[in-house]
């Protein structure tokens, strides 16, 4: 593309669009529990499903040197149809739990060939400047996410389907957009593959470990928290009698506003340094989680409303910052390995969170389950502190 400006803004749009498949079944959740019969355990597994969809993905686009081997830009746009049409799959009458865990899994699938390629054709175009680009993409995502729940409020009155319609037409609207614009980028090299050897070996480097073990705590809190977003803001209302909360809308809002932190978190960065500026911000989160059951208690539904938009923000923003310290300190000959065993390690534990969150969740109306998410923090804390 000859007008370089448009580079990353093109990138960016087509990333917010595919990426808006993510969580399109749980801005639906009720309407799916309702119209075919499920229980109430069904958020986590259909978000777990995705999720490990995701990882099954990953680890077999790495397996195999999808974006190696062919172009980056026709493996996001195939990603993205296929994608998407998993995803409006869901639609179909005479569904079973089994039937959209299959389809939320191969949604998860082909978000595999969406998000990370989309990082990876960044990198093919920008040498200088990558944390930058990757705060901007992670933005992308984090709107990607939130906008099912913008969808499920503008189509309120209509039926649930248009959320899935509208998702899956935005998935292939962004894979035309990117196959068109986006060529193969001036830096994209050829990698050797996956040397599933060194897996491990990756993890004796400190730097390498304490970045990645960051980034652990960082996913186990994370996804989590996107989930049970609009749980949390129905549990405040059920607490406190008179509260009527639009949930769809606030979920957005509040899933959205990491989209700023992100680009934000890149610019602070430059200041105070990526470790210290992720350190920060996941310290931030740890003490939302610990905090979460004293603001749920409380009445006065413009401090929680503020609060939760002040944890979406935070908890989101280190996520370009521990990509970049990973993507760094990751040896040069087995970097491919050493991104992909720790995004697949990564995404496993929000699987673990999640779960575990639905069971207490179900199990129990304590207002202080959302404290079980400060596990991550604290983890990746102390490994980020830790001197040996």
């Amino acid at each position: 593309m000859k007008n370089s400006k448009l580079l990353l803004p093109i990138i960016v749009i087509s990333q917010f669009c595919c990426t808006s498949l993510w969580f399109a079944g749980n801005g639906i959740m009720p309407s799916l529990i309702k119209n075919f019969n499920l229980n109430d355990s069904s958020l986590g597994h259909l978000t777990s499903a995705v999720q490990f969809g995701f990882i099954t993905g990953t680890f077999i686009f790495a397996l195999f040197t999808i974006a190696d081997r062919f172009s980056p830009s026709k493996v996001f746009f195939i990603s993205a149809i296929l994608g998407g049409t998993f995803n409006l799959m869901c639609i179909l009458d005479n569904q079973t739990l089994f039937s959209l865990l299959s389809l939320r899994f191969f949604t998860g699938f082909f978000l595999a060939g969406i998000y990370p390629v989309g990082m990876k054709i960044a990198t093919d175009y920008y040498d200088k400047g990558l944390g930058k680009s990757l705060g901007y993409l992670v933005g992308a995502l984090v709107l990607g996410t939130a906008l099912p729940h913008l969808l499920k409020d503008i189509f309120i009155n209509t039926s649930w389907k248009h959320v899935l319609i509208a998702t899956s037409l935005l998935s292939a609207f962004g894979g035309f957009l990117l196959l068109i614009f986006i060529k193969d980028g001036p830096f994209r090299t050829k990698s050797k593959g996956l040397n599933l050897s060194s897996c491990f070996k990756v993890f004796k480097n400190i730097n390498f470990r304490k970045a990645a073990f960051g980034y652990f705590g960082h996913m186990w809190e994370l996804y989590a928290f996107w989930t049970f977003v609009p749980i949390a803001l129905l549990i405040y209302q059920n607490l406190h009698v008179g509260v009527v909360l639009n949930i769809p809308l606030l979920s957005f809002i509040i899933i959205g506003s990491g989209t700023v932190s992100c680009i934000l978190s890149g610019y602070i960065a430059e200041k105070l340094g990526i470790k210290k500026t992720a350190f920060i911000f996941l310290l931030l989160s740890c003490v939302c989680c610990l905090l979460s059951p004293l603001i749920l208690y409380q009445s006065n539904e413009n401090i929680f409303i503020i609060f939760l938009i002040f944890w979406g923000m935070v908890v989101i923003a280190d996520s370009p910052l521990f990509s970049t310290l990973v993507a760094r300190n990751a040896p040069v000959n087995n970097k491919g390995t050493a991104l992909t065993i720790v995004n697949c390690i990564g995404f496993s534990i929000t699987i673990i969170s999640i779960q575990l969150l639905s069971k207490l969740q179900i199990s129990s109306t304590s207002i202080f389950i959302f404290t079980i998410l400060a596990i991550g923090p604290i983890f990746g804390l102390l490994a980020l502190r830790r001197k040996t």
